[in-house]
């Protein structure tokens, strides 16, 4: 590893924050030897000695280095510089799903399809590999302006043990975002993928109507409705979505896992024999270039 220097850690030459948390921070950085962009996680000051803190960038390395798929992020290093630890992982130069959502999604309305399709390959393959992500949302995948996705943030993630259909042998500590969390991870039972599923389906449903699925003016309304409410209608929410299409996301996100798909291939596979919308977005109208205005 390289001297460590003021604007280094470890090999990497700091460049700008992109994000900052309560936890910590993701920076661009660069690998002068390798002449390679990346990003780095750190962690603030206050988290440095924190061994939960400290435990989920070892765990996302632990998870995620060995890890190759195009539409799942690279996990190059785990490390420790004068006391602080980071992460380096891919650079992949895009807004999350999230964003994209906030910013209007109608912007890319027109690769909203390609863009379900490689964040289940992504969240398909990652449970392929033997791994349930636990925090499936909008936030955690990155969405560039062609439509090319990347999975990310692994430090949820448990093993799948028994593989496809089988419980973990241990459950749990219930973590998650609760606006996507599957009923049996509500409870703290143990997990298998078909919670990824649930989760999935409420992203997609969250990146297509522009809400997700349920809602609630308290933490325990909102967690009930994900327990016993009935899954909308995607359809419903969005009246160019395909009747077929809005059925594949409804049968994911049951409540009892063994009505779901049993995986997100499974999911995949059926979402490729449906279309996504009644009538395709067109792509948004660059502004014309407008000629500078004469005068006298």
């Amino acid at each position: 590893m390289a001297t460590a220097t003021p604007g280094y850690i470890g090999p990497y030459r700091l460049l700008n924050v992109i994000h900052t948390s309560k936890a910590g921070q993701i920076w661009q950085a660069y690998h002068d030897g390798k002449q390679q962009m990346v990003g780095i996680k750190t962690l603030q000051e206050k988290s440095r000695r924190d061994r939960e803190e400290v435990g989920y960038l070892k765990w996302e390395y632990t998870v995620g280095h060995a890890l190759q798929h195009k539409c799942v992020i690279c996990v190059h290093e785990f490390g420790i510089d004068r006391g602080s630890p980071f992460l380096a992982v891919e650079w992949f130069s895009a807004p999350n799903m999230k964003q994209r959502i906030r910013d209007g999604v109608e912007n890319i309305g027109h690769l909203l399809p390609k863009v379900i399709e490689q964040a289940a390959q992504g969240l398909g393959y990652f449970n392929s590999q033997g791994w349930v992500h636990r925090d499936v949302k909008p936030d955690n995948f990155l969405v560039d302006d062609n439509g090319h996705v990347k999975l990310i943030d692994f430090g949820l993630a448990v093993r799948n043990k028994g593989m496809l259909g089988k419980l973990l042998s241990r459950k749990s500590k219930v973590q998650g975002t609760r606006s996507y969390m599957s009923p049996e991870q509500i409870r703290g039972q143990a997990l298998d993928i078909r919670a990824d599923v649930y989760s999935f389906a409420c992203t997609v449903y969250h990146l297509m109507a522009g809400t997700p699925p349920f809602t609630g003016n308290s933490a325990n309304e909102l967690l009930n409705k994900h327990l016993k409410a009935s899954p909308p209608s995607l359809s419903a929410a969005n009246e160019n979505i395909t009747p077929g299409f809005s059925q594949v996301v409804r049968r994911a996100m049951s409540k009892n896992p063994a009505e779901r798909h049993a995986s997100v291939n499974d999911m995949l596979t059926e979402i490729r024999m449906n279309k996504v919308f009644l009538r395709m977005p067109r792509p948004p109208q660059k502004p014309e270039n407008t000629p500078p205005s004469g005068g006298k």
